[in-house]
């Protein structure tokens, strides 16, 4: 399972014209699910989102999470983040998991951070989505499962 994280001050994902999710002050996380994920790895990638320390504290370090300032996170499918690229000019997308199982995992995803207490925008699984953001920093970080 693979997340590229910003901290954002504002984030918005539209289809068709109408607003599907958005956020105030929080993280923006563009998340691929890989053919090899389970259970296991949405379990780590929430606890490792909910717990990421990008937000600054009082002395202006990055210190505290998104659970620390109560913030919100605005969750995308992006299966995109498993594009190949090392051969030839268009990605292979072969380590992206079918969106039966995608969809699974993204949904138990954004289920397990809600669980939290945390609040949670998402887009539209397989949809055409348009992201607008506001990049607060800007903090962009990758996160990667161990699996």
């Amino acid at each position: 399972m693979r997340a590229l994280v910003q901290r954002v001050s504002q984030a918005k994902v539209t289809v068709a014209g109408e607003v599907a999710g958005q956020i105030e002050r929080g993280l923006l996380v563009l998340l691929g699910v890989g053919h090899h994920d389970t259970p296991k790895e949405v379990a780590w990638m929430a606890e490792k989102l909910a717990g990421l320390r990008i937000f600054d504290d009082a002395d202006g370090k990055m210190n505290l999470s998104l659970e620390d300032v109560g913030g919100a996170m605005l969750v995308v499918s992006q299966f995109t983040l498993f594009g190949d690229c090392k051969k030839g000019k268009r990605p292979s997308f072969i380590d992206a998991a079918p969106p039966e199982l995608a969809v699974k995992l993204y949904e138990e995803l954004v289920a397990t951070v809600r669980a939290r207490g945390i609040e949670v925008g998402t887009g539209r699984f397989r949809e055409h989505m348009e992201v607008a953001l506001v990049n607060d920093g800007p903090v962009t970080v990758w996160v990667e499962s161990p699996a």
